[in-house]
């Protein structure tokens, strides 16, 4: 391997003094979670936030997660690049997501770090772009055959099936493909359903309604805290609702910084997402969280957050403050949770109904924090109690290696779990030991 160059080896340093200036005399901190959690006062650390990731390793040999009791993992299917989400079709084939953020042009010496930091993590680079469908004819667990069903699509992320029409998200537009159940390649162009901005946080995950007429379409903020001015951010930070036959689009809720997954909860029919906050206020302030996504709803960003607390860095809107929604719960600082998936109950052995929610892992925090799929129990339409791990042991004890990341997870038509890992370049599956 060829030495660092004096660059790189600055790169590197000013990514460790921004860590160990931040959080000198900073000891670890319990986590954030629940619905009452214990959130630390703001700590602002000015230009230079807390930059701190792992060097991705990706897995060797038989090397994979740790399930918890009772459960038992394998390699679904291995040698993806850049997995991110998926989506079962009724037949049982998987549809995949591969893509990657783009790397774009640093405008000063820690953007600089930022983005060798992220390059190391693969967290950036030359997105495939493309959208693979997985087979398992055989039913033995591990998908044996393999299509690049389409490809040189910008970022696709989101995946949806109504009827014989095929929905990607892509970082700039809602597609819409003709497919029949069953194909493995689609060379149709696409029709454009809905255009967005691209850059930023980039995922737009889609989820269909259950009459099939509407799409919800997440789209992330342009900047940490609307940065560049809220203009900038018209038509982000929310999810959007797209009616399907008139082909308009509404915002149906706000406020919500990077929301990516979405899932149904059956007993109220309502829709839930998993939101990652704001940056540059410490380890744990404030909390990622998951929370029911109501009609016309305002959750706070950039003005504030959680119960209402205002970030003074952000340029006041008393109004919209007053407005603001409290998330349901809190699943722990800068833990990236990306995926969402309803689990019915008995779905893995020893859990009962809720959410299994991957968490892609800090990037932004002294001690890392996420890097595993957990579960988050229900009941009477709420989360209740404590997150439950369904797999760690995705980092290495030293955190300075991750072996894989989780991202977006799925239930197969078997009823296992189906966890996508983009650092690993592999789709897990869980299910009883």
């Amino acid at each position: 391997m060829a030495e660092p160059s004096l660059f790189a080896r600055l790169v590197a340093l000013i990514g460790g003094i921004a860590v160990a200036v931040r959080h000198s005399g900073d000891g670890p901190r319990p986590q954030a979670f629940g619905t009452t959690p214990a959130i630390p006062a703001a700590k602002p650390q000015g230009k230079i936030p807390t930059l701190k990731m792992p060097t991705a390793k990706g897995w060797e040999g038989d090397h994979r997660p740790t399930p918890a009791a009772g459960l038992a993992v394998n390699a679904f299917a291995k040698g993806l690049v850049h997995p991110r989400n998926m989506h079962v079709l009724p037949n049982g084939d998987v549809l995949v997501a591969e893509s990657m953020g783009e790397s774009g042009t640093p405008n000063s010496l820690f953007d600089h770090a930022m983005h060798a930091t992220m390059q190391r993590a693969r967290a950036s680079g030359q997105s495939p772009n493309r959208v693979t469908l997985l087979r398992d004819a055989d039913g033995d667990g591990v998908a044996e055959e393999r299509f690049a069903l389409i490809e040189n699509v910008r970022q696709p992320f989101g995946i949806a099936l109504i009827g014989n029409t095929l929905y990607v998200g892509a970082s700039d537009k809602v597609l819409a493909y003709p497919y029949e159940l069953g194909a493995t390649r689609i060379t149709d162009p696409g029709k454009v359903m809905m255009t967005m901005k691209p850059g930023g946080h980039w995922t737009r995950n889609l989820i269909a309604s259950k009459d099939g007429k509407k799409l919800y379409v997440a789209v992330g903020s342009l900047s940490n805290i609307g940065d560049a001015g809220m203009e900038a951010e018209i038509g982000r930070a929310c999810i959007f609702e797209l009616d399907l036959e008139t082909g308009q689009s509404r915002e149906f809720a706000g406020g919500l910084r990077n929301p990516v997954g979405m899932a149904w909860e059956p007993q109220t029919d309502m829709l839930w997402t998993v939101v990652n906050e704001r940056d540059g206020l410490g380890d744990e302030t404030p909390p990622d969280y998951l929370t029911s996504v109501v009609d016309g709803g305002f959750y706070g960003w950039p003005y504030c957050y959680w119960n209402r607390v205002v970030d003074d860095r952000v340029p006041q809107d008393a109004a919209k403050v007053a407005s603001a929604l409290q998330p349901d719960f809190a699943l722990g600082g800068h833990t990236a949770s990306l995926g969402l998936c309803w689990l019915p109950e008995g779905t893995l052995p020893g859990y009962p109904a809720g959410m299994a929610i991957g968490q892609h892992g800090s990037w932004n925090r002294s001690k890392l924090s996420g890097y595993r799929l957990t579960f988050v129990a229900f009941e009477n339409g709420k989360p209740v109690g404590t997150p439950r791990d369904i797999l760690t042991d995705f980092l290495s004890p030293d955190e300075k290696y991750s072996y894989g990341r989780p991202v977006g997870v799925a239930l197969a038509a078997d009823g296992a779990v189906l966890m996508a890992d983009d650092v690993g370049d592999v789709i897990w599956r869980v299910r009883g030991a």
